[in-house]
């Protein structure tokens, strides 16, 4: 066993996010408090792809200790491509003692996201699937009872996120990363590394808290899946 410390990279993309990524950056930086705590033997970074952002989202992003990329509006895909090889080129280490953590800008991960990314490594899976849940605050009350009564224990598994979903770097390069498509490279990564047979583990436990809204930054995203599925409140 190799003497290299492991390491969490999270990558975040961000498009015109100014109201939700403080959340979004605290709720991780109290996740890295808590891997600090509880996994002292784990590094952990965040970069955050400022993707074509013309708001106030990166004067948001500039408080907190992050690194940040800014790029044309490349589309969440190409996003995430772009701030895992950065992470990736900045931080050199083996492939196989790093952690590729996914969320999004505006989501905002339970304090233990990072040590349960951290035990996912460490037990050796290759990809961790993990669940979201839409924000109370974001939806009707009628909209959230029927969301909630459709959504049993264990009805999220099956389900991919690019909000809540992790992958050992190496992993990450045997299937060749995310592509570069508009929506749903999230689905497609998890699809290549279960076709190649590598270790897709799911979990429902400490879901992540994402966006209830229903304009989304992506057309077939979960904003137009809550609007399609839930959106009508009469």
């Amino acid at each position: 066993m190799t003497s290299e410390r492991p390491r969490i990279d999270v990558v975040v993309p961000a498009h015109d996010e100014e109201d939700r990524i403080g959340a979004c950056l605290g709720a991780l930086s109290r996740a890295a408090d808590r891997l600090g705590a509880e996994r002292p033997e784990f590094d952990v970074a965040v970069t955050v792809v400022l993707d074509g952002c013309t708001d106030g989202t990166a004067a948001v992003v500039e408080r907190y200790p992050v690194a940040a990329l800014r790029t044309e509006h490349l589309g969440v895909g190409r996003a995430r491509t772009v701030g895992t090889a950065h992470a990736l080129r900045t931080h050199p280490a083996a492939p196989s003692r790093r952690w590729l953590a996914h969320t999004d800008a505006d989501s905002r991960v339970p304090d233990g996201w990072l040590v349960q990314q951290a035990d996912a490594f460490t037990s050796g899976a290759h990809l961790l699937v993990g669940a979201v849940v839409p924000d109370p605050d974001d939806l009707d009350p009628v909209v959230l009872e029927r969301w909630i009564a459709a959504h049993p224990p264990g009805a999220a598994l099956g389900h991919v996120h690019g909000a809540n979903l992790g992958v050992l770097a190496a992993a990450y390069l045997a299937v060749g990363g995310f592509d570069p498509v508009p929506e749903h490279e999230d689905v497609r990564l998890v699809g290549r590394a279960q076709a190649l047979g590598l270790r897709v583990d799911a979990t429902i436990d400490l879901p992540v808290v994402t966006s209830g809204r229903f304009a989304g930054r992506t057309p077939g995203g979960y904003a137009e899946h809550l609007r399609l599925q839930y959106g009508d409140a009469s």
